[in-house]
């Protein structure tokens, strides 16, 4: 517990810095590294999803195994190297200073009206075109992401955490990495990916509706709407066509009382996501803020939650 504790505090000093080595990036170019052989033997769409079930087995697998003996091998060598490692480890699978970063980033671009700047910025934290988004459409993008990451970086990995340690937590980042890198519905990926956006869906299904309930408090706790929180969540988590991601969003927008949703491109091509929340406010770079203090508190509330989970055991 005191291992979760300090790496959580040491994400919140340090962030991720872009010349650390983090193990996301190595689980990438695992990813990367075994695609290619893995295509050449799936000729029709089955041995696409059987390859695919392959490779996020593969993935995961050694996500969480070599973590398992590095941290078991150190330990048996000598308990302080075990836990500053473990420190290290569970500091790289949270994300809270790094995304409210990232969130700030886009808003004082915004503030300070370099539009395009902040077009730029958003390209690296969403998938969605952004060479077109005004200074609103932005704003939004932003805050849908700061509430979908809420679950995927910060209280799925304490979840997993709590559960596991930090080679579950790891083997977790492995399922995100898997969906973000081969889980999309594209002609590429839609049999090859199948079994990563399905182990995906699996493993955020829990955190997601979690990351949603806490919002409630902390909306309250941040000077915001708990019962539009709430409500909005309950009413049309479901709406999204993600089985998850829709939980967290239709909680921010019911706490900042704003419209989240709707049209967007990717790659091009318009896909009209369904409307959550109420546009009781018009969308602006300030919700930004908000959603990243709500954020930050669910993050908070997470790590309490956890703890007091692992001492009523």
């Amino acid at each position: 517990m005191l291992d979760i504790t300090l790496g959580y505090v040491l994400d919140l000093l340090a962030g991720d810095p872009y010349w650390f080595p983090h193990p996301v990036r190595f689980i990438g170019r695992l990813i990367s590294f075994m695609e290619a052989p893995l295509r050449k033997i799936a000729k029709s769409a089955a041995m696409q999803k059987a390859t695919g079930v392959v490779l996020a087995v593969i993935t995961v697998g050694v996500s969480y195994a070599v973590l398992y003996f590095m941290l078991k091998y150190a330990r048996q060598w000598n308990e302080v190297a075990f836990h500053v490692l473990n420190i290290l480890f569970i500091y790289t699978t949270l994300a809270t200073r790094s995304l409210g970063y990232e969130a700030v980033k886009i808003y004082r671009l915004l503030k300070n009206g370099n539009i395009d700047g902040a077009r730029h910025a958003l390209s690296f934290i969403v998938g969605r075109d952004t060479e077109c988004l005004d200074m609103h459409q932005i704003s939004r993008a932003v805050v849908e992401t700061v509430a979908e990451n809420a679950s995927d970086g910060i209280v799925a990995p304490l979840l997993y955490l709590f559960i596991g340690g930090a080679p579950l937590a790891m083997a977790y980042k492995a399922v995100n990495t898997l969906d973000s890198m081969v889980g999309y519905k594209n002609e590429r990926y839609r049999y090859f990916g199948w079994a990563s956006a399905r182990l995906d869906d699996i493993a955020n299904f829990i955190p997601a509706r979690i990351t949603g309930l806490l919002m409630t408090p902390a909306a309250a706790l941040s000077g915001n709407s708990p019962k539009m929180a709430f409500m909005t969540m309950i009413k049309q988590g479901s709406h999204h066509e993600s089985p998850n991601s829709g939980y967290p969003e239709a909680a921010m927008a019911g706490a900042l009382g704003i419209m989240l949703g709707g049209p967007s491109t990717y790659g091009g091509k318009l896909v009209n996501k369904p409307v959550l929340g109420q546009e009781l406010n018009a969308i602006e770079p300030s919700h930004i803020l908000e959603a990243v203090r709500i954020m930050k508190i669910v993050s908070i509330l997470a790590l309490i939650t956890g703890m007091l989970a692992l001492w009523a055991i």
